[in-house]
């Protein structure tokens, strides 16, 4: 639901950031609330609701560290996604940050970060590692019943460490990125490095396996994924090779095309640190965005003739979301911003948000 209020930011009005204010019936809308998870100094684990003006909604203390997070289509509930290897993920109440369920993983299961929810708002399907095999993938199939989830059997991801898990826009089809590393129950542990198998799956809710790519390098672990409104699916990567070789961070597939490297230049790729977190896509504006945290690197290109539009530094730069006339940025260490892209000079603004501690990624409803 679009917006149609200007947000406040200190002292500037940027309407631009008003992109999708999730309301209930009778709510006034107040703009987008994003919605990450957070560390703070202590190492306590949160889920939080944000306005971009700085207001906290809700800061909800969980047990383990979250990732992604997903927001159901009707009911003002949001899943918080355990971080891989964690066990447990939280359902919240958007409206006050109240924790409704806790779900834990089923046995000789581990959750890798990431879930969505399918269109009717009746199924969940979330990434999950088989340990008793470990590293083969599969996607948890949870069903609400009476605003709860309850387990309701997998499929499998045709693929080895699956991370993200996307629908293309037909909100049938599944995208999955299997980042192609095995890890064992708790860990974190890279155990076939020299045998990894990551790919680019779209597959059924079924299970069905419609397609299944890769990228040249064996040991670029395919991550993060953005979906555009016309099908085009952007991957991000993290490459567990060595330091003196480059490999393609960033990935596209056009509708109907393959899966391919998208043209980043050789001093961008090195500029990266082999890591990226997260990838967003700008359908209205045409522009794909990306993290590289580890090297401090925010880029921003066009989606269609790959230009460069922004190479800059931003501190540990974590989770990247669209709103309406450019991109919102969190940070690990340094202040949160906010870009404007429509102009041809890209301007980043600090945002009133928290400084530091921020996961990496964001979601905006």
């Amino acid at each position: 639901m679009l917006g149609r209020r200007a947000v406040t930011l200190g002292s500037l009005v940027l309407s631009a950031l008003t992109l999708g204010g999730w309301k209930l019936s009778g709510q006034k809308d107040s703009g987008p609330l994003l919605l990450s998870a957070r560390d703070d100094a202590d190492g306590k684990h949160y889920a939080v609701g944000y306005r971009l003006d700085g207001t906290q909604v809700f800061a909800t203390e969980v047990g383990q560290r979250c990732h992604d997070i997903i927001d159901h289509p009707r009911l003002p509930l949001a899943l918080f996604v355990a971080r891989r290897p964690g066990t447990e993920s939280y359902l919240v109440d958007l409206r006050d940050g109240a924790l409704v369920q806790t779900i834990t993983s089923q046995p000789n299961r581990h959750f890798y970060g990431h879930a969505v929810i399918h269109k009717d708002g009746e199924w969940l399907y979330a990434t999950e590692n088989d340990t008793t095999d470990p590293g083969r993938g599969v996607l948890g199939v949870y069903r609400f019943v009476d605003e709860r989830l309850v387990h309701d059997g997998e499929v499998p991801t045709h693929g080895i460490g699956p991370h993200q898990v996307s629908w293309l826009p037909d909100g049938e089809t599944l995208v999955v990125a299997n980042g192609g590393i095995r890890t064992e129950a708790e860990s974190r542990v890279e155990m076939n490095l020299h045998a990894m198998q990551p790919s680019l799956v779209l597959m059924r809710r079924d299970g069905t396996l419609l397609s299944k790519e890769t990228l040249d390098q064996a040991m670029n672990s395919v991550r993060h994924l953005a979906i555009g409104s016309d099908g085009t699916v952007l991957a991000c990567q993290q490459f567990m090779g060595p330091a003196h070789e480059s490999a393609p961070l960033l990935a596209i597939k056009r509708p109907g095309q393959a899966f391919e490297a998208f043209p980043v230049s050789a001093q961008q790729l090195q500029s990266m640190g082999h890591y990226t977190a997260s990838v967003a896509v700008h359908s209205e504006l045409r522009l794909v965005a990306l993290t590289a945290p580890r090297a401090n690197r925010f880029f921003i290109w066009d989606l269609d003739s790959g230009a460069i539009k922004l190479d800059g530094t931003l501190p540990d730069c974590a989770g990247v979301g669209a709103v309406k006339d450019g991109f919102v940025v969190t940070s690990g260490q340094g202040r949160c911003r906010y870009y404007d892209c429509r102009a041809e000079q890209l301007v980043g603004v600090p945002m009133a948000l928290p400084s530091g501690f921020w996961d990496n990624h964001l979601h905006l409803v």
